[in-house]
Order: structure tokens, then sequence, then C-alpha cells
């Protein structure tokens, strides 16, 4: 479209070609009044054909030339409209010009025009523009050869038909360019019709190769030719092979050129996929009945003939033969359009052993297996808002959730086929199948991936753990110990010479054994409260309670334990439930103006913890270090915590699966 704008001229020629082309047109409809040809005349002599032939290839070449003034196609479908709608015209031409006697050199210039200009666009133009379907350029340089292969070995056609001697009617004039020996060359004539035949073949299989290679919007564009080449061969199979077919099945071959104008131009303009998988069906279909009819009419000729008839009997029989195979070809060639679309537990099964293939990181491999089961141009995974693995081309994308247990994982994101402006029940019905494996997978791909951060947490934790005990020892009681120990030193060394100063060294001695002793203490509270073993849990619990009687404003506050019954728990479990009490009654006295707290323990399934108080809610939490550690003491034994304001005051608890535990 841009390089149509940034040059005119080149618009404004191709339009002046195809209005070229549908003047000679109308030439024909004028002319054939006078030539005294009735409609049947016009059809018998190809005129009506090559008329519209003319006409469609014309019109369809100048949009695109006019849109695409780059792509070569719309100059040669132009060239092509040209050379047919110049032998549709010449044709009552010659009879207008023979029956009023005008000269015979401008009879025989005008029959050389009309011999040898509709050949080129069968052995030339249309080959040719089928080679560089549908961007203008060949499938790769390599086909070169073909191409120039084609147009050297087209003049040999444009011989064929423009040199022999028989004149376009009875009593005409032949051309110029005719040959006497003619039929001596029928050897010549024979390779060219071959030569036709290969042309056609090579220009179909660059456009399989065109296909197989191409992308999502390059295959829509081929399609669209598919779809009139399945259409055509409807008519002309009749015309290859049953004798009388009407001339007029050839007005299927415009068809050709608006299809490839529709590719080009407008390739998205419906779902052609749907389209072409009804047209393949019906024509497999008609293929399959007339050999059916032909067969039959050659094997029952002598006996349903002479007792039935044979119209009315072969054409039942067809019919009772073929009706089974109708919804056979439609799965057939649903399959190839749409792929597994109709077979909702196929396409599951690749996804499950995709997934079974490689369950931790096997995503890239499934939304390919999608994709290329259901023929889609796009198909991607997104969780928690990020692509985790996608095939295809992104465009008019839409998202498919995936739930787990109630809740949504992710989304499956579905490009929609070109034409289509929504999801077909049949896919949602597929995706929807294929969505419950991948929600378990990106839930437990979720899980594994939580799992390994709290791993990588609780490593850092513990080795910040013991960076923290390696600092309290080098910095605290090493030096009080090394102090200890030359003190001692000194008051051996003074006891018999300064007995006074020796017993002065002995109590600063006495002092810093204490002060070793109480370090020793605190850090062994830190790696796990002695009140636990001493006391066990709750009594450990109480005695905490005891010492939080005062707020730091001298405030009383009752503090009370609730825990019955308790059974004997893990270590790990006993000092996360101490710690996260310790530290939610310790918060109470700090931060409330509560004056009753209550610290609850019950335990079945799970241990619960809960700290509840009468303070006054002041809005929501404030997230600080204590509420985070405590947060992550219970993560870290798979429970759950939370915390906040409710209508009573504060509230803090948290549970812990015993099981897990």
């Amino acid at each position: 479209m841009k390089a149509g704008r940034s040059n005119p001229v080149l618009r404004w020629v191709a339009a002046a070609l195809g209005a070229f082309a549908v003047a000679e047109v109308i030439a024909l409809i004028a002319l054939s009044g006078p030539a005294g040809w009735s409609l049947q005349d016009a059809v018998d002599s190809f005129a009506v054909t090559n008329g519209l032939m003319g006409l469609t290839f014309a019109v369809c070449g100048t949009v695109i030339a006019w849109n695409r003034p780059g792509n070569p196609i719309g100059w040669l479908f132009v060239a092509d409209g040209i050379g047919h709608a110049t032998t549709a015209a010449g044709a009552p031409l010659t009879l207008v010009l023979h029956n009023n006697e005008t000269p015979i050199g401008l009879q025989r210039l005008l029959d050389t025009v009309i011999s040898w200009s509709w050949p080129w666009s069968i052995a030339l133009f249309l080959p040719l523009a089928l080679l560089l379907f549908p961007d203008g350029k060949l499938v790769s340089p390599r086909w070169r050869i073909a191409a120039i292969a084609l147009v050297v070995t087209a003049p040999f056609f444009a011989a064929e038909m423009g040199t022999s001697p028989d004149a376009a009617f009875e009593g005409g004039v032949r051309g110029y360019l005719t040959i006497s020996s003619y039929d001596e060359l029928q050897p010549l004539w024979t390779a060219t019709e071959i030569r036709g035949l290969i042309v056609y073949a090579v220009a179909i299989a660059s456009l399989i190769i065109r296909y197989r290679r191409s992308d999502e919007t390059r295959r829509r564009q081929l399609l669209w030719l598919l779809l009139a080449a399945v259409i055509v061969l409807v008519f002309m199979v009749p015309w290859a092979l049953v004798a009388g077919t009407p001339i007029l099945v050839l007005l299927s071959i415009p068809l050709i050129p608006i299809a490839v104008a529709v590719a080009i131009v407008r390739h998205k303009l419906l779902d052609i996929r749907f389209v072409v998988s009804r047209a393949l069906t019906w024509a497999l279909l008609s293929v399959i009945a007339i050999g059916t009819y032909a067969a039959l009419v050659a094997m029952t000729d002598s006996f349903i003939s002479s007792r039935f008839g044979r119209s009315a009997a072969v054409t039942v029989i067809v019919a009772l033969l073929i009706a089974p195979v109708l919804p056979q070809l439609q799965r057939l060639v649903d399959r190839a359009m749409y792929g597994d679309r109709r077979d909702p537990a196929r396409v599951a099964s690749r996804v499950g052993e995709e997934l079974a293939t490689n369950p931790a990181g096997g995503m890239p491999g499934v939304v390919g297996a999608i994709r290329s089961a259901l023929r889609l141009p796009y198909v991607g995974i997104a969780v928690d808002g990020s692509l985790v693995a996608a095939d295809g081309v992104a465009a008019n994308v839409v998202p498919v959730d995936m739930s787990y247990g109630g809740t949504t994982v992710g989304s499956l994101l579905v490009g929609l086929r070109s034409g289509e402006s929504g999801l077909s029940p049949a896919d949602r019905n597929v995706l929807a199948l294929v969505a419950v494996p991948l929600a378990v997978a990106v839930h437990a791909t979720r899980l594994s991936d939580e799992l390994q951060a709290s791993r990588e947490r609780l490593v850092a934790a513990r080795e910040e753990e013991r960076r923290r005990l390696r600092r309290d020892l080098h910095d605290g009681l090493g030096p009080t110990l090394t102090g200890v120990a030359f003190t001692a030193d000194a008051a051996a060394n003074l006891v018999s010479v300064d007995p006074s100063r020796a017993s002065s060294l002995l109590a600063d001695l006495r002092r810093d054994t204490r002060t070793a002793i109480a370090d020793v203490r605190r850090l062994v509270d830190d790696l796990r409260p002695p009140a636990l073993d001493e006391l066990g849990l709750v009594g450990a619990l109480r005695q905490r309670a005891d010492q939080l009687s005062w707020r730091a404003d001298g405030a009383s506050v009752s503090v009370s334990v609730s825990a019955e019954g308790l059974p004997a728990l893990p270590a790990a479990l006993e000092v996360a439930a101490y710690r996260i009490a310790t530290e939610a009654l310790t918060n109470v006295v700090r931060h409330s103006r509560a004056t009753v707290a209550v610290l609850a323990l019950r335990c079945g399934t799970e241990l619960e913890i809960e700290v509840t108080d009468d303070g006054s809610p002041n809005g929501a939490w404030i997230p600080g270090v204590g509420l985070q550690a405590m947060r992550e003491r219970a993560a870290e034994l798979g429970g759950t915590f939370e915390a906040g304001p409710s209508t009573s005051g504060g509230r803090v608890r948290a549970s812990f699966p015993l099981a897990t535990s």
C-alpha cells in the first residue's frame, strides 16, 4: 500500500491497462450483434469464456497492481486479462470484417493478433504468477532456473496456437504467421503440450513447498488459492473425463484471479480454513462420485440399461455408495485444516506426553504441541501476568483461564485463526480439556518454585545464624575469655609478691567469668530457649507471660495462657511456636494500650496459636521486622500466619500442620 502511494504513476498505468481490457470485453458484447451471433454461438466460439477470463484477470490484476504495485503478480494478471480479452473481442470482429468484405490484409492481421494473444496468458502469465504467489518472489534463488525455463519455452505454445493454418471460422482467412507444414511438426506440438503439464506441475510444487515453509499469514493467503483451485477442479474434472460437458464449466477459472486478489489484498476477509475444509470435502466427494459413475456405467451397461435404464439405476447406486463416505471425508479434511480439534483426547494425550517427558520445564513443548495439534497461529501460557512459554506470532489473542482448586493459576493465550472473530465451541471444548492438566502442571511448578525459594531462605537463615554465632563468639565471648586467662596469669604471678593486688585481680576474674557465663547463656537462649527443656512449651510461655505483665508506661497487663492437652511436639515446632507467641505478646506490651491479652494454644489436626488483646484498633498494621519474622517462621514449617486489627482489638494467629511437622 505504501509503495502504491509513493508511485501514483504505476497505479494509473495499471488502471489504464485494466480499462483497456474492460473496453475490449464491452466491444465483444457490442460486436456480437453485428456478427450475427446468438448467445449459443458466443459460447461455442469460446468468446464468452475468454471474455469473462479477460475481464476478471484484468480487473483483479488492476486491483493488485493498484494496492501492491511492487508485486509483479498484478501486472502479470493484467497482461493475462488483455490476452484473453483481445482474443474474445477479435472473434466477432473478424466476422464483421469478413461480412463487410474489408481488405484481406486487415483480416489476416486481425486473425494473427487473435491467434497469438491468448496463448501467452496460458503458457506464461498465469504459471509465472503462480510461481511468484503471494509476495511476488520465488520460493528460493534456486527456483530461478524454473522461472527462466518457463519464460524461454512459453513461445513454443504460442507458436503451436498461432501458426496453425486453420481459419478461425469456415470461409475465413488465415493469419500471416501460419506454417503450411504444421502437421509435420506434431512431435514438437506434443512436446509443447507436455511442457504445459510440467509447467503447472512445477507451479503447484512451488506452492506446496511455500506452504510448508511459510508462517501463518502466508498460509492463509495460499489457502485462498487452494479454495479456488478446489472449485475449479470440481468443474474441470467432468470437462476432462466426461464427454459432452458444457463449455461453460470454464467459467470457474476466473475464480483463480479473484482468490489471488483477495489473498494479496484482503486475506483476512473470512475464516478461509472453514471454507476450504468444506470445499475440499465436496471436491473429493465429486471426484469419487464421477469416478464411481463412470466405472458403474462401464461395468453394468449391458445388464442394467436393458432392464432398468442406465441413468436412473446408476445414479441411485452412486448415491448409496457415496453417502457413508461424506462424513469420513469431512473428518479427514477437517483434520488437515484444523488438526485434532474433533479429537480432544488426542490433543490432551499429546500435552500429557510433553509434560511427562519434561515435567519441570516442558511448557515450551506443550504450547508447541497445542499449536501444532489445533493448527493455531499462536499459543502461549501466562502465569501471574508473566509469559512463561509461547509459540507462534501473537495476533488477536484470546485468553483461556486455567483453574486449580477453584483458583485461577494462569491463562492459556490462544491466537485466533485469520478471519475468526472468536474461538469456536469445538476449539473451546478442546482447550478446556487441555487447560486441566496444564493448570495442575502450573500449580505444581509454582509449588516447586516456592519450595525451592523456601529452601534457599532456610539455607540463608542457617548461614546468617552461623555468622551471628561466629561474630558473638569472636567479638564477645572470645575477648572476655582471653581477658580471664590474662587476669588469672597475672594473679598467679602476684600471689606471693603482692597479695592485695592479686586479690583485686581475682575479683576482676570473677566478674569477667560471670560475664562470659551470661554470654554463653544468651547464645544458648538464642539457639533454643532453655525454658522449653526445663518447663516445656506451656510452662515456658506462662513464665514469659508473667515477665510481660507491665507496659512501658507502667500500666499493668493481664496476660493469660490457655493450653490444654498439647501432645509432644517436634523441637522445631516448639521453638517456632514459642518465638511467635512471645513476639506477639511483646508487641502487645510495647505497641498497644491493651489491659488484657490472651494466648491460646489449640491442637487438633494442626497446632493453632492465637494471641488476642483488647487494645483499640488503629487501622491496618504496618508490617515490621517482628511481623515479618513471625510470618517467615510459620512459612518455614509449612504453616500460615495472619495478623491485624479485629473488632475487639488486635489478633495474631499462626497454624502449623502436625503431619508435615
